[in-house]
């Protein structure tokens, strides 16, 4: 035997170390600044954020920190002037043709403060838009029983099984909420992007809409929220701060 072999060889029985898997989002280094009343107003500072698959990361804020502006780049509704968002590795905002769309219909789903559902529509019709979207023109009618079937199921899940046929109109602020929640997953989204989603609910109704995104996030779902009460982004895993522009662990003093 040779005296002077290595003793720090690794045991073949010893299983190989797992690498790290990839965050599903990742964002570096993002800026950006909108030109308001003939000055600029710079509003994200190189923000930094990783996100991994099942998580469910709070972002909070003071108002007009730059909450919302954060959440709009990472759902590629608007483009930074520096940086990247990467989803799976890829930089959103280098797509070739309509892949950014595509990632915006497909890859995240939005739930936004003031719902955004269109009057005209019954809750049923106003969830099956984004399918609707998705889908070719010629092969909507293909698509359709399908996608009318799992809209159905959403939004039972969502506990309006009785309102499908009413209009926003005839729903009250909760119920409104939840038919943008089940719109929002009518495509299977990879994340979900909330923002102050029960801003205009009362602290009942709220406490209703964050048990259904708890819900969920438990069935596996990620999801970004940014907020600024501090009772809903302690049920997140992880809190986050917007200061000055920059994202940090750190709360306020």
């Amino acid at each position: 035997m040779n005296e002077h072999a290595s003793t720090t060889s690794v045991s073949p029985n010893l299983p190989s170390p797992t690498p790290n898997p990839q965050p599903l989002l990742t964002v570096t280094d993002l800026h950006k600044h909108y030109r308001i009343g003939g000055q600029d107003l710079h509003v994200l500072h190189g923000v930094d954020l990783n996100v991994d698959r099942g998580e469910w990361v709070a972002v909070m804020g003071a108002s007009g920190s730059g909450k919302s502006t954060l959440l709009h780049l990472v759902g590629g509704l608007d483009r930074p002037d520096l940086g990247s968002v990467r989803f799976n590795g890829k930089d959103i905002f280098k797509l070739p043709g309509g892949e950014i769309d595509r990632y915006r219909n497909r890859q995240v789903g939005f739930v936004f403060q003031s719902y955004h559902l269109l009057p005209e529509l019954t809750a049923l019709q106003n969830v099956l838009i984004g399918a609707m979207i998705r889908s070719s023109i010629p092969g909507w009618p293909i698509r359709r029983a399908k996608a009318r079937k799992h809209a159905i199921e959403l939004l039972e899940r969502v506990g309006l099984a009785d309102r499908m046929k009413h209009r926003p109109s005839k729903l009250s602020g909760g119920e409104r909420q939840r038919v943008a929640i089940a719109r929002a997953l009518v495509n299977e989204p990879d994340v979900l992007l909330a923002d102050e989603p029960t801003g205009n609910l009362d602290s009942e109704t709220g406490q209703q809409i964050m048990q259904l995104i708890a819900e969920l996030h438990q069935q596996g779902q990620t999801v970004v929220m940014v907020t600024h009460d501090h009772d809903i982004a302690a049920v997140a895993d992880r809190s986050l701060w917007l200061r000055e522009g920059s994202l940090t662990d750190e709360p306020a003093a």
